[in-house]
């Protein structure tokens, strides 16, 4: 859960150390499933970027794009900052402090998004909105990285991720001010808007996806 209301800035400095505790290094290894997929990339969107692992590993992998992050938590922003530009990429990434959900890009401005383990902040009004508006930033052809939490459909892996959900949920209520509670049907919500999944990989029984998306032509036309 990687989507910032400002009370993750409270967060930057032990939140690896949770995820480890809780996942090992899968959710790591979700984040990072498809980011080769960016190589080729010129103009590069990150919402909810975190602590900027993501950043410095694309920045690595795309050696040609400009990387735009956008996060609503200015601490996890400075700890991001500091690690890109421990990377050596500061040049090429910058960052924007805001909610995704009013973010306004110049439509048509990037060749790819990602959104990793960020969209399970939101309610699904929340996504829908992020959605669209990312949709809009995109040229034709750009892939859209997706990872987060999923409930498997069914027997014990579906109820091992629920029973986790909900400690994650009330964790986050707790320490990060987090208005959700439930997990937002956000594939869905993709696909309603003309996204086709490409590509997947599932981890930890099904609990956490990373996938990729591809524009629909009748979703292209949509949009706008």
């Amino acid at each position: 859960m990687n989507g910032k209301p400002s009370g993750f800035d409270r967060m930057p400095r032990w939140y690896r150390l949770l995820e480890f505790l809780a996942f090992g290094g899968d959710l790591e290894r979700a984040r990072f499933a498809f980011l080769g997929r960016l190589s080729g990339c010129r103009d590069i969107l990150l919402l909810g970027e975190g602590d900027g692992r993501c950043a410095a590993r694309v920045a690595a992998l795309a050696p040609r794009a400009a990387i735009r992050c956008v996060d609503s938590s200015r601490g996890m922003i400075e700890h991001a900052a500091r690690r890109v530009a421990a990377a050596g990429a500061a040049g090429r990434v910058t960052f924007e402090c805001a909610d995704a959900r009013a973010f306004s890009p110049v439509p048509g401005g990037f060749d790819a998004v990602a959104t990793l383990f960020f969209l399970d902040c939101f309610d699904e009004a929340g996504v829908g909105e992020i959605v669209a508006r990312a949709g809009r930033a995109l040229r034709p052809g750009a892939p859209w990285l997706f990872a987060d939490f999923v409930l498997p459909p069914r027997g014990l892996a579906r109820l091992r991720a629920r029973a986790w959900l909900g400690v994650l949920y009330a964790f986050f209520r707790h320490a990060a001010s987090l208005r959700v509670s439930r997990l937002p049907p956000s594939e869905e919500i993709l696909a309603q808007a003309g996204w086709r999944r490409t590509a997947c990989r599932d981890l930890q029984c099904g609990m956490l996806r990373s996938s990729v998306f591809e524009r629909t032509r009748e979703g292209r036309r949509g949009e706008g």
